[in-house]
């Protein structure tokens, strides 16, 4: 039977009876945890909300990193009815603080002394009755998590099954707020109903089954990663968390998964090092032949095939198993979400034997509105909509949803809910369109896209993505609105211009006064210059500032999904940005005839890498 809330799709992780549904780490060591130990910690913590008075209706936070315990007070109270409210933990405290306010939160489980200490400097603020902390914290201020898990029943307490089943899927079941790229974060109501219909959907055309194991590293407070941490624990996957990203590559090293699901972010560092690292003597030289390789095999990757020619299996060995082993070595399934992937960097993957599965979706919509999947794959689209979700492109090309999974409304905010919706669809501040064949390509976020003085429009992710295919880019920014022409932002990728400088006998003691060095001005020149080759005349990005700074969630210039923060960027770099629109047209970094010798440079160290 079909299920229709999530305290279904618990019930039915625990009649799977797994000994695996859960790895967790403790000290040097991966420990299983199974079925019944997951069903007992989630019905202890459960009966505790009760003793405490929490009850249907009533919120509660988790401030946490990704870990077994992050899952066990999520379904903890999905069962009771309670309302989840998820945290990113790299939030400062007063943000913190607008979430626990807006939201009314009773509850919150936090996970370490650090974030207890957060909680604790802003608790006058909120609603809070009660914290409960996942570590052994000495503290008189929180209840310990641990005891209270293991106060659960050592087998199946039928009235709380019955309990949990009288939750019905119009139940409210989170709050999750968004990350706030635009402004500030909005509470989006999810209920059972939405995220159960999208639980249920997503994966179809996937053979995903037990057996398979996926790493949680992606943080949970972000609806992507919890639905795909649902959606795969529903299936019989096992799910190992990483709760630090700096140790996910130890972690996907000693895990071996099976799938890997990551955000563009992750697939582009993976690029950049494997790219850093293939560049010396016979490395560089095995490398751009094996790449040439998978190119003329790139559409059999991307039909699922696996190439039978002797130099692809060549290839395979020298080059494309050793991107492989960096994530484990066993991954089948790769997916990508969050933000666009850029077809440049899926045809980079494609190219070493990898076809990544992109989809689309929002929090709104539970997430997940369209995705590439085995069985329907088109690259440089994010696949088809769902079978449950009716998808339309407005006059001005904006993606319109409706379906069981979309939202009902904004926590608080009956205007914005009303903005929201046209005719009872929803509008996503997408622009995108709908090939003959049903997939569905994204361009860009509506309030992203730039509007030249000149009245053009331009789509700066398209740009940016293929600016970041040089792995000499860390972040690029494209500037225009409002403008005469269009410009860049570019935070270099610096290991690697450092390793340049040094290679060209450029002198520099900071990072300020390496990029303001000619030569470095006039290589990134010519990366832009590439890129413009293939934009539109009023596309062409004219000018480019080289920033000292490596943009980060810490700063604010990114999410804590890292994607990018645009109004943060330009106001941070404001009286830059106005100095470059100041100056007239056109990037002069050095004399002509000392560009001239530069770029006779440039010209031989792009032969030693090459973007594609």
């Amino acid at each position: 039977m079909q299920p229709e809330t999530l305290n279904d799709i618990f019930l039915a992780i625990v009649d799977r009876g797994q000994d695996r549904v859960i790895l967790s780490r403790e000290g040097d060591s991966w420990v299983p945890i199974g079925s019944r130990q997951f069903y007992r910690s989630v019905a202890g913590l459960a009966h505790a909300l009760c003793h405490w008075g929490i009850t249907k209706g009533d919120r509660l936070a988790i401030l946490s990193e990704n870990r077994a315990e992050w899952a066990f007070a999520d379904f903890a109270s999905l069962m009771m009815g309670v309302i989840v409210v998820p945290i990113y933990a790299t939030l400062t405290a007063q943000q913190t603080a607008y979430i626990l306010r807006d939201s009314g939160a009773k509850v919150i489980v936090v996970s370490s002394e650090e974030q207890l200490k957060k909680v604790l400097a802003i608790k006058h603020e909120t609603a809070l009755e009660k914290i409960v902390v996942m570590d052994p914290v000495e503290t008189t201020h929180a209840v310990q998590l641990q005891p209270l898990l293991r106060r659960g029943p050592m087998a199946r307490d039928a009235d709380f099954d019955a309990r949990a089943q009288l939750i019905r899927p119009d139940d409210l079941a989170s709050i999750i707020y968004t990350s706030g790229t635009t402004g500030v974060s909005k509470g989006v109501q999810l209920t059972h109903g939405n995220l159960t219909s999208n639980v249920t959907n997503s994966l179809h055309g996937f053979d995903v089954h037990s057996g398979h194991v996926c790493v949680s590293f992606l943080p949970l407070s972000h609806v992507t990663a919890r639905h795909a941490d649902l959606a795969l624990l529903y299936r019989g996957v096992t799910l190992a968390y990483c709760p630090v990203f700096e140790q996910l590559p130890q972690t996907l090293m000693e895990v071996q998964p099976t799938i890997f699901i990551g955000v563009p972010r992750v697939y582009e560092k993976i690029y950049m090092q494997v790219e850093q690292e293939a560049q010396a003597g016979l490395k560089r030289v095995v490398y751009r032949w094996a790449r040439s390789v998978g190119r003329t095999h790139e559409d059999k990757i991307l039909e699922g095939k696996v190439p039978n020619s002797l130099t692809w299996k060549t290839a395979n060995q020298l080059v494309y198993l050793k991107v492989r082993a960096r994530l484990g070595g066993r991954v089948e399934i790769f997916v990508s979400g969050g933000a666009p992937l850029g077809k440049e960097l899926a045809e980079w993957y494609a190219s070493i034997g990898i076809r990544i599965h992109e989809g689309y979706g929002l929090t709104e919509t539970s997430p997940v509105i369209a995705i590439n999947n085995p069985r329907a794959h088109r690259m440089g689209t994010v696949g088809r909509p769902l079978p449950n979700v009716e998808v339309r492109i407005a006059a001005d090309d904006e993606i319109l949803v409706r379906g069981p999974s979309v939202f009902r409304a904004y926590w608080n905010r009956p205007q914005e809910t009303a903005e929201a919706f046209v005719e009872g669809w929803f509008k996503t501040g997408d622009i995108g369109k709908i090939d003959e064949a049903g997939f569905l390509s994204v361009t860009d976020r509506k309030k992203d896209l730039l509007k030249t003085s000149g009245g053009k429009f331009i789509a700066p992710q398209p740009v940016e993505n293929s600016l970041k295919l040089s792995p000499l880019i860390g972040t690029a920014v494209v500037l225009g609105d409002k403008r005469k022409f269009a410009s860049v932002i570019i935070s270099p990728h610096f290991p690697l211009l450092e390793n340049w400088a040094r290679t060209n006998h450029v002198p520099f003691s900071t990072r300020e006064s390496l990029i303001a060095h000619p030569k470095v001005q006039a290589l990134y020149e010519d990366i832009v210059g590439e890129v413009n080759r293939s934009l539109a005349r009023y596309e062409t990005l004219k000018k480019v500032l080289l920033v000292p700074d490596e943009f980060s969630a810490h700063d604010g210039t990114l999410t804590p999904t890292l994607k990018l923060r645009r109004k943060a960027v330009e106001e941070r770099y404001r009286g830059q940005i106005d100095q470059l629109y100041q100056e007239e047209a056109g990037l002069k970094l050095v004399s002509n005839s000392n560009l001239r010798s530069t770029r006779e440079e440039l010209k031989r160290y792009a032969n030693d890498h090459p973007k594609r």
